[in-house]
């Protein structure tokens, strides 16, 4: 066997890894920047959290290289048993968890933390890859469709008995690997986002006002289609659910939802809500980002970041750190990074010759969007703050490592690209 044979680095995505690195120490600067005091003025002061990042890189990295050393076809041969693996651990650390901030996610060993959700991620995309790529008919039927949502319902209700609403959100970005592959229709994905959408909408405008609305569009587009009388009889049908669940939104804010997660929507469609009790951290995260202007008040020079102003500015409003100390310029520059990765990742995706290869990249893809765009839509005020990382960027071993574990199965995948396994 020849030497470059041994090389695990010869045929992996370079511009990917690239990014990989460079997002992973964007994070760490920050989250140095994020937590340096005058006392502390070593980054490798590990009893600090960006010391504890270091190991944390050094691990992911470690892990990096351990599985571009494995053969591509152990990821498909064994999707299910990893899968079915991390469902019990999910159950234990209901029992055996340490709770932090009334949810309960995390394994404590010693000073540090693992949270498994954060691996059941990796985990359940290659069940859903393992899963729809074995499926051989092009006729998907009802119980094809089914499967991949149970795979997806399982972990998800297990996060969410952990009172983890935000990661359990994350698993629903499974559905766009699902819309890619036929598994859910256009319709579907519409249903879903007008369904959030009518969501907020009752909560600021009167119901009937809205149902007046879908009324008035129903008739309108039954005016253009008369004699289509089964589409016709659909659309009144989908007029009169959608009325139901606008009455039924009232009830559900006030009585299913607790405290506060009824808070944090509130703190986006109320102007009035008290910015020194629900909307502090809204309205300081917003301060810090305003504060940097165009060009940010440089590297260490944030007083919003220094004088701790924003609460968990090293984790889930890392972006806060980046928007003051980097300001617009190095906040959209930090955007379009991801939006690269995120491109070439799709890219990958759609070139592997293998469905196994595709489904997964593309449930990568999925995920870390959904990651992206909400952990920064929540730090600006477009989306409530539901407490998930930003990938690579944010302090905290498991997601860096789910991330990483995440990222190297597909750039491993990738270096097969032209096999059918």
């Amino acid at each position: 066997m020849r030497p470059h044979q041994f090389n695990i680095l010869k045929d992996i995505d370079k511009p990917l890894l690239i990014i990989y690195v460079i997002l992973v120490f964007i994070g760490l600067a920050n989250i140095y920047a994020a937590e340096i005091e005058d006392t502390h003025t070593t980054i490798f002061d590990f009893s600090q959290s960006y010391g504890k990042q270091i190991i944390f890189i050094a691990a992911s990295f470690l892990m990096a290289s351990i599985i571009l050393s494995v053969d591509v076809k152990w990821f498909s041969t064994f999707g299910y048993a990893i899968y079915w693996f991390f469902i019990p651990v999910l159950i234990s650390v209901l029992i055996f968890g340490t709770e932090i901030k009334a949810t309960k996610a995390w394994f404590q060993i010693g000073s540090f933390a693992i949270q498994p959700s954060e691996f059941a991620k990796f985990a359940l995309a290659l069940a859903i890859a393992k899963y729809i790529s074995s499926v051989k008919t092009k006729n998907i039927r009802f119980k094809n469709r089914l499967k991949p949502l149970i795979l997806i319902a399982i972990p998800a209700l297990l996060v969410l008995m952990q009172n983890d609403v935000g990661t359990t959100l994350v698993f629903g970005a499974f559905v766009f690997a699902l819309y890619r592959e036929g598994y859910l229709s256009g319709i579907v994905l519409a249903f879903i986002a007008m369904a959030m959408i009518l969501f907020i909408l009752t909560l600021l405008v009167n119901e009937l006002f809205i149902i007046a609305g879908l009324a008035g569009t129903t008739i309108l587009i039954l005016f253009m289609i008369q004699k289509k009388k089964a589409a016709a009889l659909q659309l009144i049908g989908l007029c009169i659910a959608l009325s139901a669940y606008v009455y039924s939104v009232d009830y559900v804010f006030e009585n299913v939802l607790q405290h506060h997660h009824k808070e944090r929507i509130t703190v986006l469609i109320d102007d009035e809500i008290d910015m020194r009790g629900p909307g502090y951290n809204l309205n300081q995260s917003k301060i810090a980002i305003g504060s940097g202007g165009f060009w940010g008040k440089g590297y260490l020079e944030g007083t919003q970041t220094k004088l701790d102003f924003v609460p968990e500015q090293n984790t889930d409003f890392i972006f806060c750190t980046i928007g003051e100390e980097w300001g617009f310029f190095g906040s959209t520059a930090l955007i379009l990074l991801f939006l690269i990765f995120l491109t070439r990742l799709i890219l990958l995706a759609e070139k592997q010759r293998s469905s196994f290869s595709r489904i997964y990249g593309y449930c990568v893809a999925s995920i870390l969007f959904f990651h992206f765009a909400i952990n920064i839509g929540m730090t600006i005020g477009l989306v409530p703050i539901i407490g998930i990382p930003l990938p690579f960027i944010s302090y905290g071993g498991s997601s860096l490592l789910g991330f990483t574990i995440l990222l190297f199965i597909f750039l491993k995948l990738d270096t097969k690209k032209l096999e059918r396994f």
